[in-house]
């Protein structure tokens, strides 16, 4: 029996780490998610001291390379083609090890795939790497196995994978503008304050009139900025660094989350997505033969955002209490009237399924063309911040200026 050293999420969402005695990193996988806990990392203890360990675990980590959709997208395709051309499970994992590029999708193959070849399923050995393959994932997998299916379920993967991609890429090009412009108004509000108005000061000091209102302020704006520059970017980056961490604790994400649903402009795109995820999501795991209350334990971590994998958590519960998904979701008080109809009607008419493929198709084409406005709608707010800027700058710099005209002539 072999020790090993581990990281995991435990029941509340933090991470926990420390040692277990196993047999094999299978078993301690096992004996972990058997005391509710979910294993990210196992790997086995050396003797070396601590320090050095810790530190080349530090590095490791640092230097790892994520797995990215694209990767998934294309491991899952492939898989689909082969399985579906009479390739057996076993050798077609064995050249996708040989086939792909990033170290860490790699490693989880091969993992995986030593344990299929220790005769268990390989589901079981994706569950190993929860970072590499989500929930649903490894869920979809095990229906397919338990099916006979598991070409189809890679290529629903592939489908399910590619519109998250798109959704993502749609979401960062709609934001690009606006942050490209606030990261120029931020370096001009800067060059201005520390190298332009200076200039324009020591030439307003000679006045003996009082300087008009817009040039205190823009002197006040600069003075600031140059003598205590340096403690507000202190405070500034220690305050982004202390929200991340806030974040990143179970408490944190979950009212951060919430927050998004409610903001201004954005706030509503969040909730569109979310659920599109939900019923996408579930969509899938019906269609795929998923039982009910798996397949809610699955949206929980595949919906993207905290508070509604909460509020899952919550339908799913009243569910196992034996009422009906749509009166669980609408004693929530989070899902639109128009999930509320469609889960009524899916359940029934026994078309579950169909029902939220609808249902996510709306809400993806909302959050596309919401997505589509994202800049539309931030630009007039852009405008009026840098005109707000530019008007200051200019009656600061040239009311004194012209009082100075007026005074010589």
């Amino acid at each position: 029996m072999a020790t090993y050293r581990f990281r995991a999420k435990d029941g509340q969402g933090y991470t926990v780490t420390g040692t277990i005695e196993a047999d094999s990193p299978q078993e301690a996988a096992e004996r972990l998610s058997a005391g509710q806990r979910v294993p990210l990392e196992i790997a086995e203890a050396t003797d070396e001291a601590d320090g050095g360990t810790g530190l080349r675990e530090l590095w490791s980590r640092f230097n790892r390379q994520k797995v990215t959709l694209e990767e998934l997208i294309l491991f899952s395709r492939q898989m689909a083609t082969l399985l579906r051309a009479g390739v057996p499970l076993i050798r077609a994992l064995a050249g996708q090890v040989e086939s792909v590029d990033n170290d860490r999708l790699r490693e989880a193959l091969q993992g995986a795939r030593e344990t299929l070849e220790a005769g268990r399923t390989l589901s079981d050995g994706l569950a190993l790497y929860p970072d590499v393959f989500s929930a649903l994932f490894v869920h979809m997998v095990r229906v397919g196995e338990s099916s006979g299916n598991l070409e189809e379920v890679f290529d629903r993967m592939s489908g399910y994978l590619e519109q998250e991609k798109d959704t993502r890429d749609r979401a960062r090009q709609a934001v690009r503008y606006p942050v490209m412009v606030v990261a120029a108004i931020a370096v001009a509000f800067i060059i201005l304050n520390v190298f332009v108005i200076p200039q324009f000061v020591d030439m307003f000091s000679g006045l003996d009139a009082a300087l008009p209102l817009p040039t205190q302020i823009l002197i006040a704006i600069s003075t600031t900025t140059r003598s205590l520059g340096w403690l507000i970017l202190v405070v500034l980056v220690g305050t982004i660094f202390a929200a991340r961490r806030y974040i990143g604790t179970a408490r944190g994400r979950y009212r951060w989350d919430r927050l998004k649903l409610r903001l201004p402009i954005v706030g509503d795109i969040f909730t569109k997505l979310s659920m599109a995820r939900f019923t996408r999501t579930f969509a899938i795991t019906s269609r795929s033969g998923v039982p009910v209350m798996q397949g809610l334990n699955v949206v929980v971590g595949a919906v993207g955002n905290r508070y509604v994998g909460v509020v899952v958590e919550q339908i799913r519960n009243g569910v196992e209490r034996g009422d009906s998904l749509a009166n669980a979701a609408r004693r929530s008080g989070v899902f639109p009237a128009t999930v509320l109809q469609m889960l009524e009607v899916g359940e029934e008419t026994g078309a579950l399924d169909e029902m939220m493929e609808q249902v996510a198709a709306y809400y993806e084409r909302e959050a596309d063309l919401k997505i589509g406005n994202l800049s539309a709608l931030i630009e007039p707010v852009l405008i009026a911040v840098i005109g707000a800027m530019v008007l200051l700058l200019a009656l600061g710099i040239f009311l004194p200026m012209w009082d100075m005209s007026r005074a010589l002539g």
